[in-house]
């Protein structure tokens, strides 16, 4: 890390700051509220690092989701439509979207699904071998969060295992394998839309077709097909959240006993702790803007330093110590975001990551972490696998 001024600047391939995010972003929290990250070939992106002014830029209008980030390389021409989801929308677009599908994931909608999840979490766990060390992220905390939103959107059993592959393709982000998975991607969600349109069910992708046939507002044919791939790779995220929060209760038994005293409370101060987020993102100024007396100018990007956010002192007592029966601040975490691209599936990661560590420590009391970890890993916090003795 380079003082420049009185800015901090930021350099992202600092060991430093590779081997402990937490620390050195904390440390530049409380030395400004703003850093400077230089990124080749862009200039420079602006980083909020206190929890208020981070939750104020992502609900100010004065700051955009980039609208053209889905123009990736090495996409098909005949996929290209498909590509523009609703993350990628701003304003009127975006909110118009996101009310279609909303409705399935309220508070209610999640905990009616927890039975569901149960019996999900039950089968993946069935699978892991307890004659050997297992790998709980390979083999637990990424294929269940595929297999919920599968449940809730309406993919048969079938096609699951496709769509980890797909969402791990995605999770890539870059390079020929994430091209290389569009085309199958697009024919997944087509195939989809055109099962339930022939055998409707009870899931949301059934909701959506019907709604196409009522007057009113509705998808588009091409809305519907991107929706339904959104959905189903976004849902995978809990489980980079549900593999640090495993990581870091077997880390000390008191944490255990913590979280089976109160689950629900325990998940948010975990989420709060060791979410797999470190930066939000970036948000580009529709207009010159000043940002902590720093002046801003228009197309800039600026990002939200969650993983400093989040231990902010100034919002969080005693922030950097994991305290798994915390009350909730006022306005909670940033891990989900804030405004109007809070993720909508968070309702659904707090039930699912819930429902799996409850179901995990009551079924392998004796568990314990087969190797050493470094949680998270240097600079992404999210694991490369996770080894566990399943019976001590």
């Amino acid at each position: 890390m380079v003082i420049s001024s009185e800015i901090p600047e930021l350099d992202l391939t600092d060991p430093a700051l590779l081997a402990d995010p937490a620390a050195v972003y904390g440390a530049v929290r409380e030395a400004s509220p703003l850093a400077r990250i230089p990124i080749p070939g862009i200039g420079t992106m602006w980083a909020l690092t206190r929890y208020d002014d981070a939750r104020a830029m992502l609900a100010d209008p004065r700051f955009e989701i980039n609208e053209s980030s889905f123009l990736r390389p090495g996409v098909p021409e005949d996929c290209a439509a498909y590509m523009r989801t609703m993350s990628e929308r701003n304003g009127p677009e975006h909110a118009r979207l996101r009310r279609l599908v909303a409705p399935a994931f309220t508070p209610r909608r999640a905990a009616a699904l927890r039975p569901r999840m149960e019996s999900l979490v039950d089968r993946l766990l069935d699978e892991l071998p307890t004659d050997e060390p297992a790998d709980l992220l390979a083999g637990f905390a990424r294929p269940l969060p595929i297999d919920v939103i599968c449940e809730l959107v309406g993919i048969p059993d079938g096609d699951r295992p496709a769509w980890r592959e797909y969402g791990a393709a995605v999770a890539a982000n870059a390079g020929p394998r994430f091209a290389e998975a569009i085309p199958g991607i697009m024919a997944g969600a087509k195939a989809a839309v055109a099962r339930r349109r022939a055998e409707p069910g009870d899931d949301l992708l059934t909701d959506l077709v019907r709604m196409q046939a009522e007057d009113g507002d509705r998808l588009s044919d091409t809305e519907l097909v991107t929706m339904v791939w959104l959905l189903v790779i976004a849902g995978q995220t809990p489980g980079n959240l549900i593999a640090n929060a495993v990581a870091t209760l077997l880390s000390d038994p008191a944490h255990v006993a913590a979280f089976r005293t109160d689950p629900g409370r325990a998940v948010e101060e975990l989420t709060r702790w060791c979410g797999p987020t470190i930066m939000s993102i970036p948000r580009y100024a529709r207009e010159d803007v000043t940002l902590c007396g720093a002046p801003v100018r228009a197309g800039e990007p600026v990002t939200a330093v969650v993983v400093s956010a989040n231990r902010d002192p100034r919002t969080f007592a005693d922030p950097d110590r994991l305290d798994l029966g915390r009350s909730a601040a006022p306005s909670g975490h940033l891990v989900f975001g804030h405004g109007p691209h809070f993720c909508l599936g968070a309702s659904l990661a707090r039930v699912e990551t819930e429902v799996a560590l409850t179901t995990l420590l009551r079924r392998f009391p004796a568990m314990s972490l087969a190797e050493a970890v470094r949680a998270p890993d240097p600079g992404t916090w999210r694991l490369s696998s996770l080894r566990v003795s399943l019976t001590g």
